[in-house]
């Protein structure tokens, strides 16, 4: 998981110790990196979506620079799956589309 708006509640690591992390990941021969998953701050304008979608998927396209079997980006969710699927990617998280919002506790 990659922390792209670097967010407190947020995990992962930052896009600067990505390709350190996918070093490491290649030096453990039962450990595939298969991609990159993100979930940015809200945002509801489609372009910015887009914005934060496109770093994402540039990091990606980073990392096959090295890592060429990588084929995995998952990023968006009900509310900004159009501009994720624009940017790229291959797995998208609709829950709250399929099930309705969570109940807040």
């Amino acid at each position: 998981q990659v922390n792209i708006d670097n967010e407190p509640s947020k995990s992962g690591v930052t896009p600067a110790q990505l390709t350190q992390l996918a070093a490491e990941c290649a030096a453990l021969p039962q450990l595939k990196l298969r991609g990159l998953m993100a979930i940015p701050a809200p945002q509801t304008d489609f372009e910015k979506q887009r914005e934060v979608f496109a770093r994402v998927r540039v990091l990606l396209d980073q990392l096959r620079n090295d890592h060429a079997d990588i084929d995995t980006l998952s990023m968006g969710m009900s509310s900004d799956l159009e501009a994720a699927i624009a940017e790229g990617a291959t797995i998208v998280r609709v829950g709250t589309a399929i099930f309705g919002a969570r109940k807040a506790k």
